[in-house]
């Protein structure tokens, strides 16, 4: 085996697949192979292991010695993607495992065994300080398959949990349930009840299929027990095949001659054309900066139109994984976007209330998230309370990264009736 064939096996180890990419391809480097005849012992009881086996080929037995107790026996059989000897430290092992068959093993020895133990989900270096968006990215693996998501602190909340952080927190979870070598290519995702951003998410991912080019998963975002959120995404390994691009990026300002949103606040802050009392009250509101640093294209003179156009890019340095840039732009996606379903019909004194329906993602190309990325979007119909937009990402160099689709609730808000003045 080639060492890209080693990091797919690996890749494909269930235990593994919750590390980093590069962690994979570190231990893919690291692996050494074994091989055993029927009958031979490949680990004995009470005796200390070289490190992490993982099974190739064939089939191993683990079982006690025969005189331990006949209820605390543990007799099964370990098959292809298996493994033992892992949290073992070089202590003793607990248990027989021989071999039944022509057997094959990948052996992780015990001094890489840090290479099993990253910082977070995303990157196994001790680095000093990540984006805060890779902070909210990260999850907790809890078990095989189940993993924790926070809102965190510091990161901007609305009434419920942002859509945004649905969508990300549930891609990353399926994306460490495939091996690192498939990446996402499309996803829908429905939301069905508002999230508490009091209270951690559990991310409940169902292996729905696993192909030689592509990999299938679904996912359930629960709180209290209950689904909140469910999201179906499809992964596929990198291969060559036909290639156009009909799209035409628009033609719009580079991202340095535009304003932030902290830079816009500023001078709204200080322009004397607007009330000294709504600057005061916008003073003392509180800010919180998005992880996503925003740029539009337009002046507020177009914000009638069924269109948006701005730039965007994650704060701060993101680790170099691109199943990690691609739940950055999945989480920037659900910025602004169904709310320019809502521009035709603004006016003064205007409350909406508008809630995300589902929201479906097609990746063309890969992506670099902590880099300019323009976000078009585009409203073609509102009707029945429901508003649809459209969108699409293209890089600096007019590449179409992404196509999207969301629909979402629009309503006026409902003006509460005074409560009402006894008469007596």
């Amino acid at each position: 085996m080639d060492r890209e064939e080693v990091t797919e096996f690996l890749g494909q180890v269930p235990l593994l697949q919750c590390l980093p990419g590069s962690s994979i391809r570190r231990i893919a480097e690291a692996v050494q192979v074994k091989r055993y005849e029927p009958g031979d012992y490949v680990a004995r009881e009470g005796e200390p292991v070289d490190g992490l086996y993982i099974i190739l080929d064939g089939q191993a037995e683990v079982s006690a010695s025969a005189n331990a107790e006949e209820a605390n026996r543990p007799d099964y059989v370990l098959n292809k993607y298996d493994y033992f000897g892992y949290g073992t430290n070089s202590s003793d092992h607990q248990v027989n495992v021989v071999a039944l068959s022509k057997l094959t093993c990948f052996i992780l020895p015990n001094q890489y065994g840090h290479l099993l133990q990253p910082k977070t989900i995303w990157n196994a270096e001790d680095t000093p300080e990540h984006s805060l968006l890779e902070q909210i990215l990260h999850l907790e693996p809890l078990e095989v398959d189940i993993f924790r998501g926070f809102t965190l602190p510091e990161a901007p909340t609305f009434r419920q949990v942002f859509g945004g952080q649905l969508i990300g927190q549930a891609l990353a979870a399926a994306s460490k349930t495939v091996d690192c070598l498939k990446m996402v290519h499309s996803l829908h995702a429905i939301f069905l009840v508002a999230g508490d951003n009091n209270m951690p998410i559990i991310y409940q991912v169902h292996r729905a299929r696993d192909g030689s080019s592509f990999a299938t998963r679904k996912v359930e975002a629960k709180q209290k027990g209950l689904v909140i959120f469910t999201l179906i995404a499809s992964f596929q390994k990198e291969e060559v095949g036909f290639d156009h691009q009909a799209a035409i990026m628009p033609d719009v300002p580079p991202p340095e001659q535009l304003l932030n949103l902290e830079e816009i606040r500023e001078r709204r802050l200080t322009d004397p054309r607007f009330p000294t009392q709504y600057r005061n009250l916008a003073a003392k509101k509180k800010f919180t900066p998005w992880p996503i640093e925003m740029r539009f294209c337009e002046d507020s003179a177009s914000q009638h139109k069924p269109s948006l156009n701005y730039w965007f890019r994650a704060r701060g340095k993101l680790s170099d994984d691109q199943a990690l840039h691609r739940c950055v732009v999945a989480y920037a996606s659900d910025l602004l976007y169904s709310g320019v379903s809502l521009n035709p019909h603004r006016e003064k004194g205007l409350k909406t209330y508008s809630l995300s329906l589902d929201h479906s993602i097609w990746f063309h190309k890969p992506v670099k998230a902590d880099d300019w990325l323009l976000y078009v979007i585009e409203s073609p119909s509102a009707h029945g309370g429901r508003g649809f937009v459209t969108g699409r990402m293209f890089n600096r160099q007019g590449e179409l990264i992404t196509s999207l689709t969301q629909e979402a609730l629009i309503r006026r808000e409902k003006t509460r009736e005074p409560n009402p003045r006894p008469k007596l």
